[in-house]
């Protein structure tokens, strides 16, 4: 199991079952699954999400991070933040907060402190987001961290009720270690 790391505002440390009720108050939140590229979830399924993500961080090897965004000093979730392998040396980034804890920072922290150590611990190159086109916020995230706008992943996936096309950022280990 990996030890929790930290940023300036927030830790970042494996799921485990109990943040099940946590996470459903965040995947069952339409103003935070409308940026998502899932639909609001119920209170079983976020459960489950929670009990998958355990099983999955004791793979060998293993080929995510799907870790929980807690506040520094306080081990509550209150967002997730994955990196998920693709490729040679590349990765996925995804990450969100619950809507009401929007506006502090917290997600710039916590995806701050994966990139580190993603390309640090991890080695990995190149690592990616797919970020709603009218998700500004996580838009601004990716931009505030170094990341580059390559160009738009039409009609990337289906959520609530319809395609939607995502923008797709990405940022290569030496932009990252410059900064």
């Amino acid at each position: 199991m990996l030890k929790p790391f930290s940023g300036n505002k927030t830790s970042l440390r494996e799921i485990v079952s109990s943040d099940g009720p946590a996470l459903f108050k965040i995947v069952g939140d339409d103003r935070v699954t409308k940026f998502m590229s899932f639909d609001s979830r119920s209170r079983e399924v976020a459960q489950k999400s929670a009990d998958d993500a355990v099983e999955r961080a004791r793979k060998t090897p293993r080929t995510e991070y799907y870790l929980a965004i807690t506040r520094v000093g306080d081990d509550e979730l209150i967002g997730t933040c994955r990196i998920a392998f693709s490729g040679v040396q590349a990765a996925k980034l995804g990450y969100m907060v619950a809507a009401d804890h929007w506006g502090n920072g917290y997600a710039t922290d916590a995806v701050s402190a994966i990139l580190d150590f993603a390309f640090r611990q991890l080695d990995r190159h190149r690592i990616t987001a797919a970020i709603g086109p009218e998700n500004f916020a996580s838009q601004a995230v990716a931009k505030r961290l170094g990341f580059s706008r390559e160009g738009v992943l039409r009609d990337h996936v289906f959520t609530n009720g319809a395609w939607r096309d995502s923008v797709l950022f990405s940022i290569l280990r030496h932009e990252w270690l410059k900064v």
